[in-house]
């Protein structure tokens, strides 16, 4: 079975720090891109970013040069470095994991607020 446990979630004033990490347990290898989405009140989930097993990252537009994606396949752990904290990236945070399409695996999130 698997399970992605993510932690770091909290409160943070705007340009504030914060780094998530997420926790998979099961089938889980570096086989699966892993990746951060995040979905804010009334808005739908969007991708934050995402890494493949050998390092290679992708990051959507708000996140760049702010937010720094890594991994440890190792340890079957994904984080995520949030800089800059900006009141907009107020939103619950989603570890995701996927080998295909239809082979896709979600955390239960973290929330994430930033205060101006």
């Amino acid at each position: 079975q698997v399970q992605l446990v993510e932690s770091g979630g909290g409160l943070v004033q705007s340009g504030g720090s914060l780094r998530l990490s997420c926790a998979a347990s099961g089938i889980i290898s570096s086989n699966y891109v892993m990746g951060w989405y995040r979905q804010a009140p009334g808005k739908q989930r969007e991708l934050v970013a995402t890494i493949t097993g050998d390092g290679n990252t992708n990051y959507a537009d708000s996140a760049k040069g702010r937010f720094t994606i890594s991994r440890d396949n190792a340890k079957n752990t994904v984080s995520l470095q949030m800089n800059n904290l900006k009141p907009e990236d107020t939103a619950v945070f989603y570890c995701n994991a996927q080998r295909f399409i239809w082979l896709v695996y979600w955390g239960q999130g973290t929330q994430v607020t930033v205060s101006s």
